[in-house]
């Protein structure tokens, strides 16, 4: 087989795994690496080998099966010029909301640099990742998502990605109810390769370096052993807000000013009711006319621009400056990643093998945010327009005493650095014995997670007498005892550590029962036992409470759990006919503290021919709680800007003056019990001829008893079903909102997965290919409660996400001889936004918006040299699309909505890989 015919395979639809697909299992089942020439391997003579396939722990020669599984080739990965897992996973079209670099920017936010999968967009906690069919440590810091740190997975190695588009709860485990996503690195290699790659974009900023070193020694059938390496160096750096126009284009100030900062510099007064009445009594004014509102600066209209803006319709209003925190902080964080993978393999005999895996990764992140904000306390005699006003004959908590809201610009921006490494052993023995196909291994995993504030965080009491004494100027620099004071205070401390273990035994054994009318009746047993356990230990410092920004949490304390978890599962795969194949499977887990459950499963394809296959399973699973569901120390936190109904009764239902951020108190719970799903799919595959496939494939999740806490803005606008979770002070005003973690509610969820492979005929212009991989979403949406009515977040951002409708890849290939080209596209459909931020200056609520469809296309193109030499040079976001506008008010960043976009802009890249055999 010349190049120019070896078989194209992408994003393919391998659940009828078409003759491409069988060309690519073969080579990787070979080579463990879908590299130039594998397929031509292949040959009618030859048998072809048996292989797993996720979904299923039977070992076969490929046909059809009955789930829908999805293949990304390492080709698939280098046209993309991808060199992450987070960033091959944003380009799955079933792939909804998933944690990113972009989303997790904010200052003191939960979960920093964890980077996660989201199939379906029902929860990270509900996609399970696994790394050559078996499990690793879940990101290490408790918070409300429980998952593998994409970060730890060793990109540089993958050979291919394997998606189970299918809930596989019965064979795989609890946390599998959205799907499985097998990162499948090489098996073996030999000889030595390296790449070089380098990043830069239009604009500057975000720039990526990476290499890649590949040491392998001995080939298995011949030498009895095979070891390899593969080392992988990648650092990108920071992008601030300064350096992309689409900020300023975005208009935030304009359209987004109550979701800007009232925290200004220089301060912002916060006057009590009483100052704000006896100053208008006095006819006191500012800017020529009487305040209104109890917030003011004395500076206005200047208010030290550009980052401080006077604002009327922002959130420091007419009397006041504000913040523009969008101007002055990072959209994209430095880091630095560094990832080993190692496998050894050495014959046992003729039927035996032992092997042994070391996966090392290091994840270092630069968060950077805009600098920090203080409540600072002074005696208004020391503001020279404020010291004849007699504020300290009034009748006030502190007569005399002035609130101020500062920006604290002498001490920096705020930065934190966040350290997620990961270290996982594997060791087995596999081969056949009588008759079985067996695999036995252990597996000890561990992330550890490093949280340390590094900059901009000073220490809290110190920082208040600072201000107090008048060391520190709140309404402009400080003197020099001042600036020495805040470089003394400066926290530079790893605030949290947390620490995650997973060791864990299984064996699964497989083997041939009989002969059916299609082929052999085959089956699996396996069974798993594991201990997990976390370690949770934030700083003495931090439990302190005396880092500014930084608060402990309440009742906080070094903690330490683990359960043990036992699981045993079975498969049956019958092909009774030629044309019908069955597929059965159960899985029973029982979690310790939590109980067990039986999770069974029924999967049929029908292939009535060779271009034919109609497939269908149906299967129930359940979710239990993760260890964070349980026992995550009680969080502080704030709501959004809500209304409360109780006070807006009072003041007519102005807005400016009943909402507000109101503070909530979030509490894990020990007496949780697993969550309940049933998932559905049915789906057809076509191959009409050796050029062109597809499938198409319906599918259902429904989750009940669903772990989630009720949302704050359903407890205020149901406050006589929830009002007992609302706590009032004396004055009636909310005190702080508690948020359980319950059993509570349902979810739906259903779509279509669309994939359709072209490929052409070799023709005197070349060889030419294109991949469709889309996903239509009917449903999506949730019930917080039983008897609460369901909301839809289809199409619309509720809360805190939203699920497109339509999101898809699509992909375009040329070949001709050594010379080869791809142009690809990203889509994600527009949606209907948050539209629900209030501006507490006026009590409007923002004006109704629809965030635009965002697509981005790429283009690549590589060139070979021989066998050894391969250069590649591409264009990712070749129109330089900037995110579309959102007023989506959940994360940090404002403007737009970071989960799913890209702030980078145009970037250009260049790889070089050179192989020595």
């Amino acid at each position: 087989m010349r190049k120019q015919d070896r078989p194209n395979p992408q994003f393919l639809p391998v659940s009828r795994l078409t003759r491409a697909v069988r060309g690519a299992l073969h080579a990787s089942a070979c080579a463990g690496l879908l590299a130039h020439g594998a397929a031509s391997a292949q040959t009618s003579e030859a048998p072809l080998p048996k292989v797993e396939i996720t979904g299923s722990a039977i070992k076969r020669i490929v046909t059809e099966t009955p789930l829908p599984v999805q293949i990304v080739t390492r080709e698939e990965i280098e046209k993309t010029g991808v060199t992450t897992a987070a960033e091959l996973m944003a380009r799955i079209s079933s792939n909804v909301g998933g944690l990113t670099d972009g989303a997790s920017i904010n200052v003191g936010g939960d979960q920093r640099g964890f980077n996660s999968a989201n199939l379906r967009g029902i929860g990270t906690s509900s996609t399970l990742v696994l790394l050559n069919g078996r499990r690793m440590a879940n990101f290490a810091s408790p918070g409300d998502d429980s998952g593998v740190d994409l970060n730890n997975i060793p990109a540089a190695a993958i050979a291919r990605v394997e998606v189970l588009l299918d809930g596989a709860s019965a064979l795989y485990g609890t946390d599998a109810v959205g799907g499985v996503i097998n990162f499948i690195t090489r098996k073996d290699f030999s000889g030595v390769e390296v790449n070089a790659y380098a990043l830069g974009t239009k604009e500057g900023g975000a720039g990526k370096r990476a290499a890649t070193l590949s040491l392998g020694t001995g080939e298995l059938e011949k030498d009895g052993y095979n070891v390899f390496a593969v080392l992988d160096v990648q650092g990108t750096e920071r992008l601030n807000t300064s350096q992309r126009k689409f900020v300023g284009e975005l208009q935030i100030p304009q359209r987004l000013g109550h979701l800007l900062s009232s925290f200004t510099s220089p301060a912002n007064i916060r006057l009590s009711s009483t100052q704000r009445d006896h100053l208008q009594d006095t006819g006191f004014l500012l800017n020529g006319r009487l305040i209104t509102n109890r917030q003011i600066n004395l500076s206005i209209p200047n208010c030290a621009p550009p980052a401080n803006l006077y604002l009327p319709a922002g959130t420091g209003g007419v009397d006041a400056c504000t913040y523009d925190y969008m101007g002055d902080t990072e959209l994209y964080p430095k880091s630095n990643k560094q990832n080993l993978l190692s496998r050894g393999v050495i014959k046992l005999g003729a039927d035996a093998q032992a092997y042994a895996e070391v996966a090392l990764s290091r994840s270092r992140t630069n968060y950077v945010g805009s600098s920090a904000r203080v409540i600072g306390y002074i005696d208004y005699r020391k503001i020279p327009a404020l010291a004849n006003t007699g504020l300290d004959q009034l009748d006030d908590d502190i007569p005399g005493e002035i609130e101020l809201r500062m920006r604290l610009n002498e001490a920096g921006m705020r930065a934190s650095e966040l350290t997620s490494e990961s270290q996982r052993f594997v060791v087995g023995v596999s081969g056949i014995a009588a008759g079985w196909d067996y695999d036995v291994g252990f597996n000890h995993s561990v992330n550890t997670v490093k949280d340390k504030d590094t900059h901009g965080y000073v220490l809290y009491d110190q920082l208040l007498a600072g201000i107090a004494d008048g060391r520190i100027n709140p309404f402009g620099p400080s003197s020099a005892a001042g600036t020495a004071l805040l470089d003394s205070i400066q926290v530079n401390d790893v605030v949290r550590r947390a620490r995650g273990t997973m060791d864990s035994f299984d064996f699964k054994a497989s083997r041939s029962l009989m002969k059916l009318a299609g082929g052999d009746l085959a089956m699996a047993v396996g069974a798993e036992a594991r201990r997990e356990r976390t370690d949770f230990n934030p700083s003495a410092l931090l439990m302190s409470d005396n880092i500014n920004n930084d608060p402990a949490p309440e009742g906080g304390k070094a903690t330490s759990d683990q359960r043990k978890v036992v699981a045993v599962f079975g498969e049956v795969l019958a092909p009774f006919t030629k044309e019908w194949q069955g597929q059965f499977s159960a899985r029973y887990d029982r979690y310790q503290q939590v109980g067990g459950a039986l999770s069974p499963k029924i999967g049929l394809a029908y292939t009535p021919s060779k271009a034919l296959t109609v497939r269908a399973s149906a299967g129930k699973g359940f979710r239990a709680p993760t260890m964070s569901d349980l026992y995550r120390p009680t969080v502080y936190s704030s709501t959004a800007t809500l209304p409360d109904p109780v006070y807006c009764a009072t003041v007519e239902n102005n807005y400016a003056d009943c909402a507000d951020l109101w503070d909530t108190r979030r509490y894990s719970n020990v007496n949780l019990k697993p969550e309940s799903s049933r998932q559905v799919s049915a789906g057809i595959v076509i191959e009409p001829n050796k050029r062109w496939n597809a499938s198409l494939d319906y599918w259902k999740i429904k989750r009940t008893d669903m772990i989630s806490e009720i949302g704050d803005d359903i407890i205020l606008g149901n406050l006589d079903k929830y009002g007992s979770l609302v706590h009032r002070d004396e004055d009636g005003m909310i005190e702080y909102i508690e948020l359980h973690k319950e059993n509570r509610g349902a979810q739906l969820a259903s779509g279509l997965d669309l994939v359709v492979n072209l490929r052409s005929a070799n023709t005197s212009l070349g060889r030419f290919g294109a991949r469709l991989n889309g996903t239509y979403v009917l449903d999506s949406k949730i019930q917080t409660s039983p008897g609460d009515p369901y909301i839809s977040n289809l199409n619309k951002f509720v809360t805190d996400s939203v699920v497109q409708r339509w999101r898809h890849t699509v992909s375009l290939d040329w070949e001709q001889g050594p010379l080869s080209a791809t142009v690809s596209n990203s889509f994600s459909a527009s949606y209907d936004d948050q539209n629900s931020a209030i501006n507490v200056d006026n009590g409007t609520v923002v004006a109704p918006n629809r965030v635009k469809a965002y697509s981005l296309w790429d283009m690549s193109l590589a060139y070979e040299w021989g066998q050894n030499l391969k250069l590649r040079a591409g264009v990712q976001n070749l129109f330089d699309k900037a995110p579309p506008y959102s007023n989506q008010a959940n994360f940090f960043i404002s403007g737009y909505d970071p989960t799913y976009t890209d702030p980078r802009g145009r970037r250009f890249y260049g790889s070089v890989n050179y192989a020595f055999r």
